[in-house]
């Protein structure tokens, strides 16, 4: 499915998005390595169970991030934004573990025309994340700048 136009899009917007993704050891284990993170939160299993209060391996907060963000794209920006701005007021709520299934909600925060770019616009998107019990595990901001619906001639 294609992303919406600037033109398309309305503050207050909520979009449900149908893909679910469950969390693997393999994800967590290869985003954390590729992204030099030794943290023993993510990789060492016996070290969970015996020094943190949570018992087990921890998926990677920046892995969630990248997955909500990525499971927007087909309904907001597949071919339609210009570029991503910024990312703000980023929430890791609750931990999530290898076995959890999220899914995520987008709602359009804010809208304005681009003051030098006549043909784009800004969006403010809030990501939402909720786990298999929709338990809300993570929230963050998103602004990115938009194409307009292009004129037809």
């Amino acid at each position: 499915m294609a992303g919406k136009w600037f033109d398309e899009m309305e503050v207050g917007q909520v979009f449900h998005h149908p893909i679910r993704r469950t969390l693997t050891e393999t994800d967590n284990i290869l985003f954390t390595s590729m992204t030099h993170n030794p943290a023993q939160l993510h990789l060492d299993a016996d070290y969970c169970a015996k020094e943190t209060e949570f018992g087990r391996p921890l998926i990677n907060s920046y892995f969630t991030l990248g997955l909500v963000v990525g499971i927007s794209v087909g309904d907001t920006t597949l071919g339609t934004a210009v570029a991503n701005l910024g990312t703000d007021k980023v929430r890791f709520l609750k931990p999530l573990f290898p076995g959890d299934t999220i899914h995520v909600e987008t709602e359009i925060l804010e809208l304005r025309p681009s003051k030098s770019r006549p043909m784009q616009g800004i969006v403010v998107f809030e990501h939402r994340a909720f786990n298999q019990d929709g338990v809300l595990v993570c929230t963050l901001q998103r602004t990115g700048l938009q194409h307009k619906k292009p004129k037809e001639t």
